[in-house]
Parts: structure tokens; sequence; C-alpha cells
């Protein structure tokens, strides 16, 4: 298999995962109706309960649980996709600082054009090359003062996007590998991947919103004198609701997530052979970065961050 058949598979498997991905955030909205209609018949059997058998004689309870109720199913999925499309928004745009935003909250520090420092200046040879190969503009290069080997995408779009990397990968790293690693980086700003992250952190953020809502419903009525009536406890019910469904919701949203990360790393990989013409740039990259920590990881810490 070539890089463009790689490509190809991988974007394929990309929008595969976020379909899956939406779908899932839908189907939470589902489950709350469900639990939601069930309490409600249960509650109507107990407060008109009748009992089946003769006239004096000791009957047995009926219970009724009416599965669609199109108005609770229209309230309760409504309700329940809205808060996390607010809270998804509200993620959203806490997050659209620009790439020099985020590169400068982690610490980089920008590299001027006419730096007398070698390997600072390899590394600018580096990044115009593969600007030149992704046909991108040349974006601003930060250097972050660590040691390991580490680099990352930062930004919405190719104007605003920075590169950053680390003083251990542009010290450790021969040209051949500084190429492969800038160019990996290269595609994530191609291929727009920071978009597709910060849409899936605000989903994830807005989806864990309901496991919090949930147990402050549980604490305050815990804590309130409401509590010892009826409606005490319905609150409380649903707050247990929200934190089982908040939570299930995030645990699997977390695993697409990661599955798409995975993804879009493997699409990266695949570009960086494209843009550099040569295999053994990143694959040597990587396999230095594999004495430090996981290359998958970092990168998704990174671009998360």
């Amino acid at each position: 298999m070539n890089f463009f058949e790689q490509q190809d598979k991988t974007k394929k498997t990309t929008k595969k995962l976020i379909v899956l991905f939406s779908i899932s955030v839908f189907a939470l909205g589902c489950l709350n109706y469900l639990i939601v209609q069930f309490y409600l018949s249960t509650s109507k059997s107990y407060s008109s309960v009748s009992y089946v058998g003769e006239p004096g004689v000791h009957g047995h309870q009926e219970m009724h649980f009416t599965l669609w109720d199109p108005k609770v199913f229209v309230l309760t999925v409504g309700i329940t996709l809205l808060v996390i499309l607010v809270v998804s928004i509200i993620k959203g745009l806490s997050l659209r600082d620009g790439g020099q935003s985020v590169a400068e909250m982690m610490g980089g520090i920008r590299i001027a054009h006419d730096t007398t420092n070698l390997n600072e200046k390899k590394l600018l040879n580096v990044v115009e090359e593969m600007a030149l190969a992704s046909g991108i503009p040349v974006p601003d290069v930060y250097i972050l003062e660590e040691n390991g080997i580490n680099a990352f995408a930062a930004g919405h779009s190719i104007d605003d996007a920075v590169i950053g990397v680390t003083r251990g990968c542009i010290e450790k790293l021969n040209r051949e590998e500084l190429q492969g690693v800038v160019a990996h980086e290269f595609s994530h700003i191609f291929h727009g991947d920071m978009n597709i992250n910060l849409y899936l952190i605000s989903l994830l953020h807005g989806i864990l919103f309901l496991h919090f809502v949930g147990r402050f419903l549980v604490r305050s009525s815990g804590s309130s004198r409401r509590s010892r009536n009826n409606q005490g406890g319905a609150i409380v019910i649903g707050g247990l609701v929200l934190m089982v469904v908040g939570y299930v919701g995030y645990f699997f949203g977390r695993m697409i997530q990661s599955a798409i990360s995975r993804q879009r790393e493997y699409l990266a990989d695949a570009s960086a052979v494209q843009y550099t013409r040569n295999p053994h740039g990143i694959s040597r990259a990587l396999a230095k970065i594999g004495g430090f920590f996981h290359p998958s990881e970092s990168h998704s810490i990174l671009q998360n961050n």
C-alpha cells in the first residue's frame, strides 16, 4: 500500500468514526428519554394503583410502562442535546485562540528569521522546504526548551497555524529525521486536524457536563430539606441518571476520540512520506522518539492542549 492509498483509507475511517461519535451523542439523549419515560410511567402506575381480582379477594398490582411518548421524547432528547451543544460551543469559544497564543501558553519562544543558532537555522530551512512541498504558507516556528523529542502544530486554520519543536528535537535528530517530523506536523495543518480535535474536545466537555449537573443535583438535594419528601427523591434519581449517562457517554466518547486520533496520526505519517519522498526520515525519527515516550501519546497530549 503506497502513501496515497494509506491517506484515503485513514480519511474514510476518520469520517466513519466522526459520524459514530455524533450518533453516540444522539444516543445519549435517547438513553435519557428511556430512563425518564420509565420513571414517569411507573410513577403514574403507583399514583393510580389498580388491583386485578374478584371483589373482596386480594389481587395484585398492575404496572404499566409506555415505551413511546412523542412529547416526552422531543422534550428529553431536545434538552439533552441543547445542553451538550451550548456547553460545547462555550468550550469551543474558550479554545479559539490562534496558534501563537497556544504556543506561548505552552512556553514556546518564536524563532527569529535572523537567528544565529545553527540548529534553529536548520529547523527554519526544513520548515520552508516542507511548506513548499505541502503548498502551505510558511508558519511561525516556536522552540520549547525541553530535552525530549517532540513537535506539535497549533491553530485553527492555515493562516494562523504555527509549528512548535522542542530543543531536544533539533539537537538529537539529523536533518532527514527532522524533515520527517516537521512534515508530519504540516499534515496536521493541511488536513485540519486541529479543528477536528477542537470539535471532539468540545463535545466531550458537553457530555461530561451532564455528569457534573447530576452530581450537583444529588449533593444539593441531599443537603436540602426537600430531600425528605417525594420531590427531593425525584431530584436525587434525576441527578443519578445524569451522572451515569454523562460518565458513560464520556467514556465511550473518549474511546472514539482516541481511535480518531490514531487515524490522524497514520494519515500524518503517510503525508510525511509524500512531502519528503523519503520513508526513512519519519520512521527513524519515530524510532528515536520511542526511546522517550510513545509518539501517538505525545502528539495527542500536545494537540489537545
